[in-house]
This record gives structure tokens, sequence and C-alpha cells, in this order.
């Protein structure tokens, strides 16, 4: 913000004019140094609005190296931890961390501080829910809240003996629904909502829907208006996707933006042409074309990022950061 200059004051004149003029000109000063620090103010709010940041899914590569050395990066804002694969229906729910650590033997509370360390840099660390492959579902709402009461037990703000990431407390969940059934996530969207508003920390919301309209698995829990942050997968999917055209790339973002009642709706990207099979956008295209185009919108996020260990090898969070 401007600092407003002092304006000294004139020493009496003897002329009447003089007297006259005087105080209109400190008047006048006056008037111009407070709309140009209105206008600075007005200016910096309208950026800030459409400022976005990144995301990055971390978890499924045991070469991407540690949580804490991504939160390090200063790159990203979310830092989603990849997968529980295993829950609802029934069983016993199960995280699968890659390489990184064996919830079946030495466990992962290890990882504890790790998260610790991100949160105390402003970092907001999530679990994702499901993946491209797993065995989880919801056979009905009573199996959601189970779930949920599961995730605030051992992940979130509840208690348990048996954290799998130890003592520290995530930020919230993330939905990343790619089979099993699309029924009852905006009961489990609605149980875990319920826990965050009884609990001292919130509790934030996301999902990663594929970006063709509406998401075949969580597309309906999408409109219950509970989810904080959308992160839609722009990638593997040809007929939404930027390399299908422009055209067609911001109809999606669109109807993204404007049918689904979340807080704000990220770009899902690979953040390498071998992370995905289709999709990536090279870092040019990217901010000097898809982002401004996509930043007229308020719900504008920033970016998401498929993941830790493809990014670290290509760089791209780098290329892209200060254009988000």
């Amino acid at each position: 913000m401007a600092s407003l200059s002092s304006i000294k004051e004139e020493a009496p004149q003897k002329q009447f004019i003089s007297d006259i003029a005087c105080p209109l000109t400190v008047a006048s000063n006056k008037l111009a140094v407070s709309i140009s620090v209105f206008s600075n103010i007005v200016l910096a709010l309208a950026n800030g609005s459409n400022a976005g940041s990144i995301a990055i899914y971390w978890g499924q590569n045991g070469n991407e190296g540690t949580l804490a050395g991504a939160c390090a990066t200063g790159n990203y804002k979310y830092l989603i931890l990849a997968f529980l694969p295993t829950f609802g229906n029934g069983q016993t729910p199960m995280i699968n961390l890659a390489g990184h650590c064996d919830p079946y033997t030495n466990g992962c509370t290890g990882l504890s501080s790790d998260i610790k360390s991100c949160q105390a840099k402003g970092k907001k660390v999530l679990l994702s829910l499901g993946g491209g492959a797993g065995s989880y579902s919801l056979a009905y709402s009573q199996d959601a809240e189970n779930v949920a009461t599961y995730l605030w037990n051992n992940f979130l703000g509840g208690q348990s003996s048996s954290r799998p990431l130890g003592p520290a407390v995530l930020d919230g969940i993330d939905f990343d629904s790619e089979g099993g059934s699309n029924q009852h996530w905006g009961d489990l969207a609605r149980f875990l909502r319920g826990y965050g508003a009884n609990g001292k920390k919130k509790v934030y919301i996301t999902a990663a829907p594929q970006c063709i309209f509406p998401d075949a698995w969580i597309g309906n829990a999408l409109k219950t208006g509970l989810f904080d942050y959308v992160w839609v997968q722009f990638y593997n999917n040809p007929p939404c996707q930027y390399s299908s055209g422009m055209t067609s790339f911001e109809d999606a973002w669109k109807q993204w933006t404007s049918d689904i009642p979340a807080n704000k709706i990220f770009l899902g990207l690979p953040a390498s042409p071998e992370a995905a099979g289709t999709g990536f956008i090279s870092a040019t295209n990217l901010t000097s074309a898809v982002l401004p185009a996509l930043k007229t919108s308020a719900k504008y996020g920033g970016v998401m990022l498929w993941s830790r260990y493809y990014d670290a090898q290509s760089g791209y969070s780098n290329s892209i950061k200060s254009h988000v």
C-alpha cells in the first residue's frame, strides 16, 4: 500500500486570494493522494482475487523425495497424499504410499514430522481417497458415516491408538473416485463437514473429477456445495483437454466453473508428458495462452499437478509458478 506523504502547511499569506488558494491546493493534493491509494487497493484486490496456487499429488513413487522436501521447494500450497485405496463396504481401511513406507510392517507414522513441517510453512496436507487402482465403495449412508468416523479419528482431529500417519492432524480429505460405486460420496462429504464443524480445525474437502462433465463417479456429490476445491483432471480425457482445441477446452472449463458450487476450481495437468497418456500442456503454452483465459473466472484457483515424482524430473512447477 502506498504511504501518505506529509503535506507541509504554507505560511500565512497577506493577499486575500492566496489565503483562499492554499487551502484549496492542499485539499486537492489530499484528494489526489487518497484516490491514488484507493486505486492501488482496488487494483491489488482485483489481482489477488484471481491469484492461484499449485496443488501436487505425492506418495505414489518412492523416488520422488520426501514430503518435507516437496514442501521446502515453496512451489506448492496443497500437498495431497496418495492414496487410501481400500475402504468402505465393511473393509478395513488401508493406506498405500508406494515405496515411502509399508503400513503392514514398519508403518507410516514417520511421516508425522514431515506433515507438521509442511503445515508450519503454511501448506495444507490432505489425504486422497481412491485412485485409479484399489478396492473402495460406499454401500449405503451408514457405510459413508462409518468411513467418515474412521477418517476423523485416524487422520483428522479425532483420537485413535493406531493413527497410520502418527499424531499429525491432516487438513482435509480429497476424493479421487475412479471406480467402485457412484453412490453416497455426498453423504461422506456431509459427515466429514459435520466433524469439521464440531472440531477445533476446519476439514477441507476436495475432489479430482475427470473433465468430462458430469463426472461419472462423484458428479452428484459435487453438486452439494460441500467442496472447498475441485482440481479437475484435464488429462487422459481427449474430448475436453487442451490438445483437442482451445474452444472445447474453454467450454469444458466454463461448465465446471459455472455449474459446480465449489469455492475454487483448479486446472489438473500432468507434470510431464510421461505422467499421463494425453493432456500435457507445455509451460510456454500454459503461461501464454491457457492461464490468461482461465484467470477471467472468479473461481480460478490455480493448477493441480500429477505428480511430485514427474514434477521433480521435469521442473514444470518451477517454470509456471510465477504465472499461476
